[in-house]
C-alpha cells in the first residue's frame, strides 16, 4: 500500500498545482505512524480487520486513509491515467460523485498530462489526490475546501457520466 501523505514535497507540489496558497493556506500535514498488521491471526479474527473504510459521520482525516487506498488500488490497475477511473472507484467505494472534481487526461494539445488530480468536497474540507508521471507514486491529502464550495482552482472537466 503506498503511503497516504507520500512526501512532504509532493503533498507541497500539490498545493501549489491547486493554488490553494494563495486563498487559503497551505499546511502540509506530519505523516502519522503506519500500523502494522499482525503476523498470525486466529481463527475468530477477520484477515482485513485494519483495513481502511468509509467513515460516512467522520471528517475528511478519518476518510483519508479509504480516499488513499482506493487510489492505489486504481493506480495499480490498467487505467492508472485515467480521472476517470478514479472518479468511478470513489464513486463505487460510497464517496458522493456529486462532490468530485477532475482535471483533464490530456493537454489542450493532446499530450498525456503531466499529472491528474481530483476531489471529494468533505465538509469544509477536500480529499484530493494527485497521480502521474510528475509525481511518481500517487499523492492524497486533505486541503482546505475553496470559498466557492469547491476543491480545484483551474479547469476541471465535466463529470458527466
Amino acid at each position: 500500500m503506498t503511503s497516504t501523505r507520500s512526501g512532504r514535497s509532493a503533498a507541497s507540489l500539490l498545493c501549489v498545482l491547486l493554488g490553494v496558497i494563495a486563498l487559503a493556506g497551505c499546511t502540509v500535514p506530519e505523516p502519522s505512524p503506519s500500523t502494522t498488521a499482525s503476523a498470525t491471526a486466529t481463527a475468530t479474527e477477520e484477515p482485513f480487520a485494519d483495513a481502511p473504510e468509509l467513515v460516512p459521520d467522520g471528517t475528511a482525516d478519518d476518510n483519508l486513509p479509504f480516499f488513499a487506498e482506493i487510489v492505489a488500488q486504481v493506480w495499480n490497475g490498467p487505467d492508472q491515467a485515467s480521472g476517470r477511473a478514479y472518479i468511478d472507484a470513489l464513486t463505487a467505494a460510497g464517496f458522493d460523485k456529486a462532490a468530485m472534481e477532475v482535471t483533464a487526461d490530456e493537454s489542450t494539445v493532446g499530450n498525456a498530462a503531466e499529472s491528474i488530480q481530483f476531489s471529494v468536497r468533505w465538509g469544509d474540507e477536500c480529499l484530493v489526490g494527485q497521480v502521474g508521471p510528475a509525481t511518481g507514486a500517487p499523492v492524497s491529502v486533505v486541503l482546505p475546501g475553496l470559498p466557492d464550495g469547491g476543491c480545484m482552482l483551474g479547469q476541471t472537466r465535466p463529470i458527466d457520466w
